[in-house]
């Protein structure tokens, strides 16, 4: 009688191996993570909308594929003509100098007329309201604290429309409607889906912090524009370089790309044009207000750990090594020089005329200094010492001051106009028993800042934990734009300086709702559940943008009404 061994009952040999953990697990249910080639690790493609969805909507694949291509820009053009529309919508309204534009729309004003910001005589705002053309530019210089470029910039759209509250405003709210659409796009390339960039964009197009700013003209605005801008320069030139890292590794007899400590070591990059561009962004951030400073240095280190991670990926045994003896010193005279070079240039106006505040100081007060310094340049240093003495020192009490801890939950935000129409003028109707109330208050919309404070931790945990590169670059941009405030919580700040990291919390808050909606592959019930509980909180953020939608553009509303709007008592 042939005895049975117990290894043969259970279907092998004595010789073989016990299976492996993986295969042991999928008895109950578990799925091995599909690996990812070197070349998406590269260069991850972009997320395609399922089959099953177009099926589900009766799409032919045909047709699913051009609303696929169409998307990439359509989406996000049209979630900018949106925004757009809600920014121009009476743009001019309402007709008054608001909070610090009695600054900016004049020096712009001057700007543009003669090169230099002139001494304005006090009280003239009412006349210009009432009849701009027969106020005088003063040729006496002003004392400005500011950097020319935001003003410049305003003073584009009142060379357009006149020097009148729609022509200071126009052009900021071009820049705030074309950051919408930079956003989408960043958004797309970043997460690599339409959607989700989508989402990020729409959100910053809901976003009361960033309308308010929008529709006036202050710098901070612009100064967002540019940093933004610049980030997205630095996206491209992300994938441009590991592109060209792609395109240099060989490939297998499969033709699979393979590693190659080589070249991942070796391979110069030359000239990178997304660079350049981020620099001169950063410049005309940096010539817009100072706090552009840092976000230049913020970003600069950025970019080198994204070299270390493309050179990591593609095969260098000593990525560090190998970035600062190939990409350090190109990285740093396509950015900082250029900067530099980009903001002694936003002086031209200043430095052609005689004029300017401070302009002769070389010349009178500084004489004596090295010859072979041009007298304009040590007037400029001379200049720039003073209005940083100004800036430290600006400690003087405010009625709408804040910390910036309070800013990520809005405790303090700033009222830009305010007035108590009666019944029947000025917007109040003439049903209203008693008064109305008109405001402008500069404040974010609070469900998207209050999601985002949450969604900050997802991102910082993501960033720890998980190694995404893309919650690091979220948190990069949002540290480089809040932590710098820190430094100076003595000086006079306001809530308003952070619009420059607003877009950053939008793409924060985009990400967690990517997560909540689930990855690709997840069950059918998963998905639905995520995409129920993301749908209900996109769609909340919305009505509480159209709830507060009076306050950020100044409609008269009883005043009843707009003390329940008044959800605290630091917001009045």
């Amino acid at each position: 009688m042939t005895s049975t061994a117990p290894e043969a009952l259970h279907g092998h040999d004595a010789g073989d191996k016990p299976p492996a953990w993986p295969q042991r697990l999928r008895r109950f249910g578990h799925v091995p993570r599909e690996v990812t080639g070197l070349r998406e690790r590269l260069v991850p493609p972009y997320n395609r909308p399922s089959e099953r969805l177009w099926a589900v909507l009766g799409v032919p694949p045909l047709l699913a594929d051009r609303l696929v291509r169409w998307s990439a820009w359509g989406g996000p053009l049209l979630v900018a003509l949106v925004a757009g529309v809600l920014r121009f919508w009476h743009l001019g309204s309402p007709k008054a100098v608001i909070f610090d534009e009695t600054y900016y729309a004049k020096d712009a004003w001057a700007l543009i007329n003669q090169g230099y910001e002139g001494s304005w005589p006090k009280d003239i705002d009412k006349q210009i309201l009432a009849d701009p053309s027969s106020v005088p530019v003063p040729t006496d210089p002003g004392y400005v604290v500011h950097p020319p470029v935001g003003k410049w910039v305003i003073g584009v759209g009142e060379q357009l429309f006149g020097f009148t509250p729609f022509g200071w405003r126009f052009m900021v709210a071009v820049l705030g409607t074309l950051s919408v659409l930079m956003l989408c796009r960043i958004g797309r390339r970043l997460f690599r889906s339409t959607f989700l960039g989508c989402l990020a964009g729409a959100l910053l197009a809901v976003d009361g912090l960033h309308f308010v700013m929008s529709r006036t003209a202050l710098l901070d605005l612009v100064l967002m524009f540019f940093v933004l801008a610049a980030f997205g320069c630095l996206l491209i030139d992300r994938d441009w370089t590991r592109r060209r890292l792609a395109g240099a590794l060989p490939e297998d007899e499969d033709g699979v790309l393979r590693p190659d400590a080589s070249v991942a070591e070796t391979l110069r990059l030359g000239v990178r044009p997304g660079r350049l561009a981020a620099g001169l962004m950063l410049g005309l951030a940096f010539a817009t207000k100072w706090n552009g400073l840092y976000i230049l240095a913020a970003f600069a280190l950025m970019t080198v750990l994204w070299d270390v991670g493309a050179r990591r990926t593609a095969g260098a045994a000593r990525p560090w090594s190998a970035v600062f003896r190939r990409d350090t010193a190109p990285a740093f005279f396509s950015t900082v020089p250029v900067a530099i070079v980009t903001y002694i240039a936003s002086w031209t106006g200043w430095i052609v005329t005689d004029k300017g505040y401070f302009r002769n100081w070389a010349e009178t007060d500084g004489a004596g200094g090295p010859g072979w310094v041009p007298g304009w340049l040590r007037s400029l240093w001379h200049y720039e010492n003073e209005v940083y003495s100004f800036h430290v020192n600006l400690t003087s009490g405010h009625t709408y001051q804040s910390n910036p801890w309070s800013w990520i939950v809005l405790g303090r935000p700033v009222s830009y106009f305010y007035e108590d129409p009666v019944a029947g003028k000025d917007g109040c109707p003439a049903s209203t028993a008693g008064k109305c109330a008109r405001e402008v208050l500069a404040i974010g919309t609070p469900l998207l800042w209050w999601a985002a404070a949450f969604a900050l931790c997802f991102v910082l945990w993501r960033w720890f934990f998980r190694r995404d590169w893309r919650a690091g670059a979220i948190a990069c941009g949002v540290a480089a734009g809040w932590a710098p405030w820190f430094l100076y919580q003595e000086r006079t700040i306001f809530l308003f300086y952070a619009v420059v990291f607003v877009p950053f919390l939008c793409l924060a808050v985009a990400m967690l709702v990517g997560a909540l909606v689930g990855p690709a592959g997840s069950d059918e019930r998963r998905r639905t559940l995520g995409a129920v509980g993301a749908g209900v909180l996109v769609l909340l953020i919305i009505w509480n943008f159209i709830y507060f939608f009076p306050l950020y553009t100044g409609q008269a509303i009883p005043v009843d009404s707009w003390r329940n709007r008044m959800w605290f008592d630091t917001w009045v």
